[in-house]
């Protein structure tokens, strides 16, 4: 029990209780544990522990004490900074003391970023002066309002026991059950994560889909939530609350998703979170409101640098019946608003960010068709396939997560085999500034030609499916390097363990562009020489509207033979001439033995270690001769002796 209501696992709740000298914190605090008033209490009590049974949830309290002195400010810092809850107090007979929880002590803690619950406390209620009644709702609601950490507020007695175990208990289930993460107290309205989270329970429970929850289904619902069935005339009283406050809330089928929802609301609003923190833990959700990491099968994706991770067969068909059930109009364009469907039961849309953003083909109506959908899939899978694997969960995938994805063999073992079978490809695009690099891409993408130059500062991605011969689809990923960003990339050793193949644009026309370009492609060589992670390389000419620079073939055919790769790939953009660009891109992917350049200093190094060879070679013959020579010898000795 008590690990259901803990959703961190921690072996207990510690709670931090500070506030101005003199205003009852150490009689709080013993009240609490001995259920007697102290009449002689220490000026700073030692950690005092609450049994596991003192509160229903059977988690153990700790209370720690502070003092407010000048010279135990750093100890005090140290303790806020390891809370769990805070209970802040101020004294009832002391009005100063209130004033100092919103000019001092609130902002102090945010000063030193805490960021737990808070419970306002006010000690010595016994000792107020009744000349000065106002209501707690109007002296704390505007300091409510100003600092929304407080989760609650109460007033207690330690002399006359009033309210001294509700004080813990409300810090308690601040920790276990906290406001923040579901439920926004301004709009008074479930924030969105939780209103997600609860739409995918919902899904879950309405087994036979038609959008409400029947009373066998809510029956199953309480049952796998509160392990105790539901009485026929309680789910009448569960339907009757709902419809008296909201006629949508149920139909003849059953409770709807707007009345589930709204349900939940008056939990929250009448005081039971726990309600609704049960619920979402039973499901699997954490103190964010996200999947806990042992529902995600993270050996899944364990993988050597050089290997990649793809969706399977039984992943895409399952997307492709998601995708026709959320393109209702069925026109192979899933507009913005049915993507945001697609992911109305996640913590938040996956794609609304870089690198997703933008990275696929749009129809002219802004949608994005089958295969732009299928392509942010294996991008997402590609780059982050957790996150993929977490998303396929969130709507719905109904079989083991880890058999969604499968890890590719070794880019090195593919270069033996002389044969990749990935069915993803990724293609670094390397280039100087103004080589045509964004506009191939915005190609990639079937975005129309533009003048206009806008520097890419940032890695970019662009995804797309590109079909080979024989009607054969492969997936491929162009992830655009900026000119300056090079360095960076190349000063890690496996940065170059994702990529397939790399292409170096230059502009035809310019005779710098291409230095540049090529200068690039020896340093991306170099490095792959270096770490072991060669790959194929292709350049680029772009603007081939544009007359060529004077020496451009001859530079080319030099630069080819030297390094032993294919001759540049004349393209124009403008012109909307690509050469079949994509498809040659993907084809030398698939051979990633084949079109690997070697530099000067990759060549001298083959040399080197040949001539060692050699040597080796020639030192192990002249040693086997040698033995037999022995041998042969001590063959002679013997019959020698044997005939004396």
């Amino acid at each position: 029990m008590a690990k259901s209501s803990n959703p961190e696992g921690k072996p207990g709740v510690r709670i931090v209780v500070a506030g101005d000298r003199g205003t009852g914190k150490s009689s709080l605090i013993v009240t609490a544990a001995a259920e007697t008033f102290p009449t002689n209490v220490l000026r700073l009590l030692p950690p005092t522990r609450l049994p596991e049974d003192f509160y229903p949830d059977r988690v153990p309290i700790t209370i720690i004490d502070t003092s407010a002195n000048p010279e135990d400010r750093g100890k005090l810092a140290e303790e806020l900074k390891r809370a769990d809850a805070l209970v802040l107090t101020y004294a009832c007979d002391q009005p100063e003391t209130l004033n100092r929880l919103s000019t001092y002590w609130l902002p102090e803690l945010r000063q030193l970023e805490v960021k737990v619950p808070v419970i306002v406390v006010g000690c010595k209620l016994d000792l107020r002066d009744d000349q000065q009644q106002v209501s707690l709702e109007q002296v704390m609601s505007p300091i409510m309002q100003q600092f929304r950490e407080i989760e609650t507020c109460i007033e207690c007695s330690a002399y006359k026991h009033i309210q001294i175990p509700e004080v813990f208990y409300y810090a308690q289930k601040a920790v276990l059950h906290p406001t923040g993460p579901l439920f926004d107290q301004e709009s008074q309205t479930l924030k969105p994560r939780c209103v997600r989270a609860l739409k995918r329970i919902f899904i879950l429970c309405d087994h036979d889909r038609d959008g409400a929850l029947s009373d066998a289904e809510l029956n199953d619902f309480q049952v796998k939530c509160f392990n105790a069935p539901l009485q026929p005339s309680e789910i009448v009283g569960v339907k009757r609350v709902v419809q008296d406050k909201m006629v949508e809330g149920v139909n003849e089928r059953g409770l709807t998703l707007t009345g589930f929802l709204f349900l939940h609301a008056l939990f929250i609003e009448k005081g039971r979170l726990e309600t609704t923190w049960t619920v979402l833990r039973k499901f699997g959700y954490n103190n964010d409101i996200k999947l806990s990491d042992d529902l995600i099968p993270h050996s899944s994706v364990k993988r050597a640098p050089d290997q990649s991770v793809e969706l399977t067969n039984e992943a895409i068909e399952y997307l492709r019946g998601i995708y026709e059930l959320f393109d209702g109009d069925l026109d192979n364009n899933l507009r913005p608003v049915e993507v945001e469907d697609v992911f109305s039961t996640a913590p938040d849309s996956p794609w609304n960010d870089v690198p997703y953003k933008d990275a696929a083909e749009k129809t002219a109506l802004g949608g994005l068709p089958l295969d732009a959908f299928l392509s942010e899939w294996a991008l997402m899978t590609l780059l982050d396939p957790t996150r993929s694997l977490e998303n396929l969960i969130y709507i719905g995938y109904p079989g083991d997560p880890s058999s969604a994805i499968r890890v590719t063999k070794r880019r090195r073992l593919d270069r033996k085999k002389q044969q990749s079978e990935r069915n993803v490809f990724q293609c670094f695009v390397f280039g100087p500034a103004k080589s045509g690099k964004s506009v191939l891409i915005n190609s990639f993408l079937g975005r129309p030609y533009s003048d206009m130059y806008s520097p890419t500062v940032d890695d970019r991605y662009a995804v797309n499916v590109v079909e080979l011969p024989g009607g054969i689809k492969k997936t491929l990923v162009l992830r655009e390097i900026p000119e300056d960003g090079v360095a960076k990339l190349l000063s890690s050793k496996d940065s170059l363990a994702v990529c397939d193949i790399a292409v170096f644009v230059h502009d035809s026309s310019d005779e710098s562009s291409w230095k540049r370009a090529t200068e690039l492609l020896v340093d991306v060589a170099g490095h792959g020489e270096d770490t072991g992670y060669e790959v194929p390389c292709l350049i680029v000419a772009a603007k081939d509207d544009l007359d060529p620079f004077p020496t451009a073939i001859q530079d080319s055919t030099r630069v080819s033979q030297d390094m032993g790769i294919e001759a540049p790939i004349p393209i124009s953009s403008k012109l909307s001439d690509f050469n079949n660009i994509f498809r040659r891109i993907v084809n030398a992917a698939e051979h990633p033995h084949l079109s690997i350049p070697e530099t000067e200093a990759g060549r001298s190094r083959k040399q080197y270690h040949r001539l060692i060879n050699r040597s080796l070679m020639f030192v192990s013959v002249g040693a086997a001769v040698a033995i037999v020579g022995l041998a042969a010898y001590r063959v002679y000795a013997a019959r020698k002796n044997a005939s004396n």
